[in-house]
């Protein structure tokens, strides 16, 4: 009978009692037992000690994860600024303000009036025309006026190839010359789109 019990002890060491659990004292190796009843209660002590390390070990693992986030590099701090190249930041600042306006009103200017964005109080010429005619950008050139001789015909086979187009461009200081494929004008002054009705031209934003 006792070496029965001797056997059944040392199967319930070899599957419930780890080494690094005798060598903690977390678990007292058992010398003995006195009765089954013993044997049963030392059976099920090693089991909840198995059960309390396995939980201790799974809380470590956790602990050691959330100490491996709080370690991660902090990608709360403030984002670097970057430069302009250039060291005026006006122009820079002036493109971002005008990005997606409209003119309101449209204007024409001859060379001297300053293209951009025109309101009734910035009065600029409008570099961004469309024709919703013909559906064609408008092209314009400095100091030039169109020759008396231009008709429908000439645009329409020749824009918007300015080595074509110049061959009706007459030199002018302070003069603008604009066209389309169907139409065309000579701007000398600030004039307001609204007064011309033939002209199709609309502000394409800017």
């Amino acid at each position: 009978m006792a070496k029965d019990l001797d056997e059944l002890l040392d199967e319930v060491e070899s599957k419930f009692c780890r080494p690094d659990l005798l060598r903690l004292g977390m678990v007292q190796q058992p010398k003995g037992c006195g009765s089954t009843h013993s044997c049963d209660r030392n059976r099920a002590e090693a089991k909840q000690n198995l059960r309390l390390t396995d939980t201790f070990n799974k809380a470590d693992d956790l602990d050691s994860l959330i100490n491996e986030i709080f370690e991660e590099p902090n990608f709360d701090k403030k984002p670097f600024k970057l430069k302009s190249k250039s060291s005026d930041n006006t122009p820079v600042r002036a493109s971002i303000q005008g990005l997606g306006k409209s003119c309101s009103p449209v204007y024409l200017g001859g060379s001297a009036t300053p293209c951009g964005v025109g309101t009734n109080t910035s009065q600029r010429a409008c570099d961004r025309l469309r024709c919703i005619a013909c559906d064609f950008w408008i092209v314009s050139y400095n100091d030039y006026m169109w020759d008396k001789s231009c008709d429908y015909l000439f645009f329409r086979n020749n824009m918007p190839e300015f080595h074509k187009l110049k061959t009706k461009l007459v030199k002018k200081i302070g003069a603008r010359a604009y066209a389309c494929q169907c139409s065309w004008k000579t701007a000398e002054e600030l004039t307001d789109l609204q007064t011309d009705h033939q002209l199709r031209w609309v502000c394409g934003k800017h």
